[in-house]
C-alpha cells in the first residue's frame, strides 16, 4: 500500500553519494527534525527523469531549500549511478539516495514492475513533504512521461 499523508518515513537504510564513494544512509534519520523534499524517479539517465523531472528540481534547488532543511532524490540505481547523474545534471545541491535494492520503494509502496523494459523493480514518479519523519504530501504520476504532480513548481506551491 503506498504512502500516505500521516504516515511516518520508514527507517531503511540505503546509499548516499559520499565524497569517498557509496555511504550508509538512514531514511529515518535524513527525515528526523527536519523539512525534507524526496523525489523519486524511475531511473537515473531515462529521459523523462534526465530531461525533465531533475532539471526543474536543479534549475530551483535554491528556492526550495530557502523552504525546506534537504531536497534528495531517490532512485533504484546504485550510488555509483547516482553520482554520475548527479554529475551529469549539475545537481550537487541535491542528495542522492541510491536504493540500489529498492528497499525503500518496496516500503513506501511505490515499486512499479518494469521488467517489460528489462529494467526490473522501478520506483513510480512521485514526490514527499516530510516534517519530522512524517509524510504532509505525497504526489504520484501515473501516466507515462508526466512530470506534474511531483514536479518542482507543484512542490513549491504545496510549500507556500
Amino acid at each position: 500500500m503506498p504512502i500516505s499523508v500521516g504516515d511516518r518515513i520508514p527507517d531503511i537504510k540505503i546509499k548516499t553519494v559520499g565524497s569517498d564513494g557509496p555511504e550508509d544512509i538512514s531514511t529515518g534519520e535524513l527525515c528526523a527534525g527536519k523539512r525534507v523534499v524526496i523525489f523519486g524517479v524511475p531511473g537515473a539517465f531515462t529521459p523523462g527523469c534526465s530531461n525533465t523531472h531533475m532539471p526543474g528540481f536543479v534549475v530551483k534547488a535554491d528556492k526550495v531549500l530557502e523552504k525546506v532543511d534537504t531536497l534528495a532524490c531517490v532512485a533504484v540505481n546504485d550510488a555509483f549511478v547516482m553520482r554520475a547523474w548527479q554529475q551529469d545534471q549539475n545537481a550537487q545541491s541535491i542528495v542522492m539516495l541510491a536504493d540500489g535494492n529498492a528497499e525503500f520503494t518496496h516500503a513506501i509502496g511505490m515499486e512499479k514492475d518494469a521488467s517489460g523494459a528489462c529494467m526490473g523493480t522501478r520506483s513510480q514518479r512521485y514526490a514527499l513533504i516530510v516534517e519530522d519523519g512524517v509524510v504532509t504530501y505525497v504526489g504520484v504520476d501515473t501516466e507515462r512521461g508526466v512530470v506534474d504532480k511531483s514536479s518542482v513548481d507543484t512542490i513549491l506551491a504545496q510549500l507556500s
